[in-house]
């Protein structure tokens, strides 16, 4: 449904926000490296940022509809990340503002 839900348990008792509504379904959602941030992956072509300890927005990082993403992850550290699509195009961007840094095109489907 596309929100992000933050469960805080103490004991048998637990209480649930919501962190942020990006009205896309998630695919996936990955932490980066030293835990400050979550990229969050739709299948309709859209990455998202989400710092848990700001409890603000999530801030669309890019979105791109010519071709689905299969998969995201960051690349050492929070500077970049890294994306395939399922038309094999696989690409590193500039985490900051989703500038596209490098694309190489693998020139085969990708499957999960």
């Amino acid at each position: 449904e596309g929100i992000l839900f933050f469960y805080q348990i103490e004991g048998l008792q637990y209480e649930m926000k919501i962190y942020a509504d990006i009205l896309q379904p998630i695919s996936s959602i990955l932490f980066s490296p030293d835990y400050t941030v979550l990229l969050l992956v739709t299948d309709q072509g859209t990455l998202y940022t989400y710092k848990p300890a700001h409890s603000g927005e999530a801030v669309k990082l890019l979105d791109t509809c010519r071709s689905c993403f299969l998969a995201a992850d960051f690349l050492t550290g929070n500077k970049y990340c890294v994306s395939v699509t399922i038309s094999g195009e696989v690409q590193v961007w500039l985490l900051k503002d989703g500038t596209g840094l490098s694309k190489l095109n693998l020139n085969v489907q990708v499957q999960v």
